[in-house]
């Protein structure tokens, strides 16, 4: 077996035992009000790095593409008005699509 599908089964038994982990956490420990507060901010947090990492590389490179950057900001600005998140991905999607026709990105 090659060192790749080793790391391949290594990371899904990782991510099925942090799953079965946290359906396993006392309920006890989870009304605590700091684990509470952690458990909701960390996707926030993860979902925002996610966002970054995609709007600013391309692979392993550091790419600063105008497109995605307006994509970002159309995404932020619609956030901002509360627009229903399938609004705002079209207004992401179609401001880096308009851009990249017209030539600009």
């Amino acid at each position: 077996m090659s060192g790749i599908w080793i790391a391949v089964l290594a990371t899904a038994a990782g991510c099925y035992l942090l799953k079965l982990a946290g359906l396993t956490v006392p309920e006890r420990l989870l009304g605590n009000p700091r684990v509470k507060r952690f458990a909701e901010l960390v996707p926030v947090a993860l979902l925002a790095a996610l966002v970054a990492v995609q709007a600013t590389s391309k692979g392993s490179a550091l790419v600063l593409d105008p497109a995605r950057l307006a994509g970002l900001a159309a995404a932020v600005l619609a956030l901002l008005l509360r627009a229903p998140f399938l609004v705002v991905i079209v207004a992401a999607a179609g401001t880096a699509a308009a851009l990249r026709l017209l030539g600009i990105a």
